[in-house]
C-alpha cells in the first residue's frame, strides 16, 4: 500500500475489456492517439471439454483506441491462436507483427503462420508471413540503422508433426522485407528483450527447456554471453536506476531473480519468491520505478490453478519491494501507458477458474 496519507492501492480498476484467451497486451501510440492490442488465443466451443489447450483457435484479435477516458474497439485483425502483438516503425512505415501458436478447433495444427501487417493509409494490410511452430513472441529492436525482429517459438512434443521451422530466430530488414539472420537454437522459446549497456548490445532470451541466456553482439552476430536458468524461462525486464543497471528474470517453474550488472556480468541481487510467473512490465512515474509481475498458472497444464495473485514491486535501494498484490486469471501480460496526465496499467487474462477462455482483461488506474 502507499506510505503517504493517500491509502488507496496503487492499482485500482478502471475498465474491463471483454477478451477471450487474452495472451498479452500491447500499448502503443500512433498519430497522437493511444491504442491497446490484445491477442486472443481461443474462443470457447460449446461441448468442448474445458482446458488450456481447447477451444477454437481461429479468433480475431481486437485493437482498442483511447477515447473519452476509456478504450473503444477500433479494429480487429484475423488471428489464429494469437500470442503477441508488436508495433514498430521503419522510417515512415508502420508495422504490426502478430505471433500465432496454432490453428483449428481440434485437431489443432501447431505449424502456424505469424503475420506482419503494414499500415496502408486506411487499414492494416498483410505484408509478410513467417512459418513457425507454436510461435509466441515478436520483439523488434534496431541499432546502427539496422532493423531486427526476434521470434521466440517452439515446443518439445513428439505428437506434433513438425513441418515449419521450429527454433527461435532473428530476422533482419533488408530494405524490402524481413529475412532470416540468426537462429537462437532454443526449442521452446517464450520471449526476447534487447538492451544496450556500457557500450555493448545484449539480447536476453527466455526458453522453457533449453536454458535461458543473455547474448552479446560481437560485431556480426549475437554470441552466447551468460547462462541463466536451465528450465522455465518466461520473460526479462531491463532498467537502469539508482546508479546501477538491473535485469529482472521471470521463471514459471521457480523463484524469479533480480540481477545487477557488475561491470563484467549480471550478478544475483535478489530472489523474488513464487512460481507461475509469465510476464513483466515497468511503470515509471515522477516518484519512482515500479515492476509488475504477472502470474499465469500453478500446477500442470492438464489441471492448472489459474486464479492467482500477481505482484506490483517498487524499486528502491537496489531491491524490489512488494507494495501490492492484485488478482489475475491465467495472467499473461501487462503494459503501462499514460493518457490525459494519468498513468494506467493494462493486464491480460487468459481464462477463468472454470478453464474457459472468456475472461475480461483489465485496465487499472495507477495511483502513485
Amino acid at each position: 500500500m502507499p506510505t503517504t496519507a493517500d491509502t488507496r492501492p496503487f492499482l485500482t480498476e478502471h475498465q474491463r475489456l471483454p477478451t477471450s484467451g487474452g495472451r498479452s497486451v500491447l500499448a502503443f501510440q500512433r498519430n497522437g492517439q493511444q491504442y491497446l492490442a490484445v491477442p486472443q488465443f481461443a474462443l470457447d466451443v460449446p461441448g468442448h471439454k474445458p482446458g488450456m489447450h481447447s477451444g477454437n483457435a481461429d479468433i480475431d484479435s481486437p485493437i482498442y483506441r483511447w477515447e473519452g477516458g476509456r478504450f473503444v474497439e477500433d479494429a480487429r485483425l484475423p488471428t489464429t491462436g494469437a500470442e503477441c502483438f508488436e508495433y514498430f516503425r521503419i522510417g515512415s512505415a508502420e508495422f504490426l507483427a502478430i505471433s500465432s501458436a496454432r490453428t483449428g478447433s481440434g485437431p489443432y495444427d501447431e505449424n502456424s503462420v505469424s503475420k506482419i501487417y503494414k499500415w496502408d493509409g486506411s487499414e492494416w494490410a498483410q505484408f509478410q508471413a513467417m512459418e513457425g511452430v507454436v510461435s509466441k513472441h515478436w520483439h523488434y529492436f534496431s541499432f546502427d540503422g539496422r532493423h531486427f525482429l526476434a521470434l521466440s517459438q517452439g515446443v518439445t512434443n513428439d505428437k506434433i508433426v513438425v513441418r515449419h521451422p521450429r527454433t527461435s530466430m532473428i530476422f533482419e530488414w533488408n530494405g524490402e522485407r524481413f529475412v532470416p539472420f540468426q537462429d537462437l537454437e532454443g526449442r521452446w522459446g517464450y520471449s526476447c528483450a534487447y538492451f544496450e549497456l556500457a557500450g555493448q548490445r545484449f539480447l536476453a532470451y527466455a526458453d522453457h527447456v533449453d536454458g535461458s541466456r543473455i547474448y552479446r553482439w560481437d560485431g556480426s552476430r549475437f554470441a552466447p554471453f551468460q547462462e541463466l536458468a536451465e528450465k522455465g524461462g518466461r520473460a526479462f525486464s531491463f532498467f537502469e536506476d539508482d546508479g546501477g543497471a538491473y535485469l529482472v528474470f521471470l521463471n514459471i517453474l521457480s523463484d524469479s531473480q533480480l540481477y545487477r550488472w557488475s561491470g563484467e556480468r549480471f550478478e544475483l541481487a535478489q530472489t523474488l519468491e513464487g512460481t507461475g510467473g509469465r510476464e513483466l512490465a515497468q511503470v515509471r512515474t515522477a516518484k519512482g520505478l515500479y515492476v509488475v509481475r504477472v502470474n499465469f498458472i500453478r500446477g500442470t497444464p492438464p489441471t492448472p490453478t489459474v486464479d492467482l495473485n500477481s505482484q506490483l514491486y517498487r524499486f528502491d535501494g537496489g531491491q524490489l519491494t512488494l507494495v501490492q498484490e492484485f488478482p489475475t486469471f491465467g495472467g499473461t501480460g501487462a503494459a503501462a501507458f499514460s493518457a490525459g496526465g494519468q498513468t494506467y496499467v493494462a493486464v491480460s487474462n487468459n481464462m477463468n477458474p472454470e478453464l474457459r477462455f472468456r475472461q475480461d482483461s483489465v485496465v487499472y488506474r495507477f495511483n502513485d
